[in-house]
Parts: structure tokens; C-alpha cells; sequence
């Protein structure tokens, strides 16, 4: 069951073809919307600001959303915020995507089809403009992205969306086996390689 907790009157509101896994937690003023994908331990604190997940969006593993008063924090339609993500008081662009242990700060906007890398520090009020390139600590805006590394995202947010589907139609708590089954099955799923194999790979 997931963790949902009503704070000051207000009760986190979750679409039903989104997918929340148990562990995560939602308080407050939550909204998660269609074919959303919420992952293991994620942190959604809607306990002072608005957090809004748009159609198609995923935040990963250990991810925390969290804001001020008066202040939206949005991820828009097919944001991908990475695994231990920390996004605060922000907005992230439609088809974004926000890489791994990432942090993005108060006001800041990073923009429409932009990628901000992995351990990336975006400062507050900072504004990265649509199809960016944004990388260190604090980040920089260091090129504009590709039509290959946008459909490179796409193709990743949308293994997410099939990845709601999947959890909800088959994900199940079990107890775990005490030794390897002869012809272990494996989980076969069409991935697309990471960026840095993938570039290489194009002709």
C-alpha cells in the first residue's frame, strides 16, 4: 500500500493509470497525472508547496520533490527526473530530463527537450533555455542537444511509461527464493543504450 498522508486539510491526488510503488511517500498537495511512474523510495512533500507531476512524467528511485509556500514545483509532460534527484521550488520543461543525484533549486526553470547531467548543482533562479545541454556544480549551460539526443530521451521516458503499465499489471510482493531455479527466466525488454554508447553507435 502506498504511503498517503492527508496534511492541513489537503490529500495527495494520484491518477489511476499512474504508478506509485509502495515504499514512496505522498504528502499534502500531490498531484500526480496519468502514466506517471513514481519509484521505490521517492519523497513527494507537499507539505508547504504544490508538487504537480504531468502526463508521462517519471521520478526514479529516492527522488525528492519538495518546495516553499506560494510555489509550484513541476515536472511537466514526460519530465525524467533520474534516480536520487532532488528537485526544490523548480520547474522542469516538458521532455526534460534531470540525471542522476542531480539537484535542481528554487526558481530555477530548466527548459523543454534540455538535459541537465548527472550530479548536475542547478542554482536557484537559474534558467536554462529549451534543448540545453546543462552540466557541474554550480552548472553551466555547455551546448545545445542534438535531434538524436532528444530522441534518445524520448525513448527512455517512454521505457518508463511502459514500465507504470508493467508494474501495475505485474508487480507483486512475494518472499524471495532461497536458491537459483534451474532455467531462470530473465526479463526481457527492448533498452535503448546510454547516451555516451549510443552516440558512438550512430553512424
Amino acid at each position: 500500500m502506498v504511503k498517503v498522508y492527508q496534511i492541513n486539510g489537503v490529500t495527495p491526488v494520484v491518477h489511476p493509470t499512474a504508478y506509485v510503488h509502495p515504499s514512496a511517500v505522498l504528502i499534502g498537495d500531490v498531484v500526480v497525472g496519468p502514466r506517471c511512474y513514481i519509484g521505490p523510495l521517492a519523497a513527494l512533500r507537499g507539505d508547504f508547496g504544490r508538487l504537480i507531476l504531468e502526463e508521462g512524467a517519471n521520478l526514479q528511485d529516492t527522488c525528492v520533490m519538495h518546495g516553499f509556500p506560494g510555489c509550484d514545483t513541476v515536472v511537466e509532460r514526460d519530465g525524467h527526473i533520474g534516480h536520487g534527484a532532488v528537485l526544490h521550488g523548480c520547474r522542469i520543461g516538458r521532455n526534460a530530463l534531470v540525471g542522476m543525484n542531480a539537484v535542481v533549486m528554487d526558481k530555477a526553470e530548466v527548459g523543454a527537450d534540455s538535459i541537465v547531467a548527472a550530479m548536475a548543482f542547478v542554482k536557484a533562479g537559474m534558467v536554462i533555455p529549451p534543448r540545453s545541454m546543462a552540466v557541474g556544480s554550480p552548472a553551466r549551460v555547455l551546448r545545445t542537444l542534438s535531434d538524436d539526443e532528444i530522441r534518445w530521451k524520448s525513448e527512455g521516458t517512454a521505457q518508463y511509461q511502459e514500465l507504470a503499465v508493467r508494474s501495475m499489471q505485474t508487480m507483486r510482493e512475494v518472499e524471495a527464493l532461497t536458491e537459483v531455479e534451474p532455467d531462470r527466466p530473465r526479463i526481457e525488454w527492448e533498452t535503448s543504450l546510454p547516451l555516451h554508447l549510443h552516440k558512438n553507435a550512430t553512424p
